[in-house]
């Protein structure tokens, strides 16, 4: 099988990347809407086999200073051959992600990825802050 990856967001299947999503352990059941907001405001790569989208990953950037990487998948039936890792050198690569002073993102089970990349832990946790809504999708549909 031969695979491609394309930050052209008019290529991307919003169904699918809806779909993992939603099912995820970071986004569950998030809502299409706001699934369609993130893209709009993210540069986007799609990873393809014969265009079919197999693999996502958007990073939240004002092309100059901070990077944010978000919503990395690669559907189940594609794993295990390197998509990941070549999906991360084309984000890496990005000619609007070059020399950014912070480029984050947040894992439960990726380190090890990562790490490869140039991912660390927090080199001072004690200057971060956030506010994090635990379940916001959940919440929503319930309110």
């Amino acid at each position: 099988m031969e695979y491609e990856i394309s930050d052209d967001k008019s290529r991307l299947d919003i169904n699918t990347i809806h779909h993992f999503l939603a099912h995820s352990y970071w986004a569950e059941q998030i809502p299409i809407e706001i699934v369609e907001k993130a893209i709009a405001g993210s540069l986007c790569f799609g990873v393809y086999n014969s265009n079919e989208l197999v693999g996502f990953a958007r990073v939240i950037t004002d092309a100059a200073t901070f990077g944010y990487l978000a919503d990395v998948f690669i559907l189940e039936q594609h794993r295990g051959k390197g998509l990941s890792k070549l999906l991360m050198q084309q984000i890496m690569a990005h000619p609007d992600l070059q020399n950014l002073r912070r480029f984050c993102l947040a894992t439960s089970d990726a380190h090890q990825l990562y790490t490869q990349f140039g991912f660390t832990s927090l080199t001072a946790p004690e200057t971060m802050m956030e506010i994090r809504v635990a379940d916001i999708y959940k919440n929503m549909l319930n309110s």
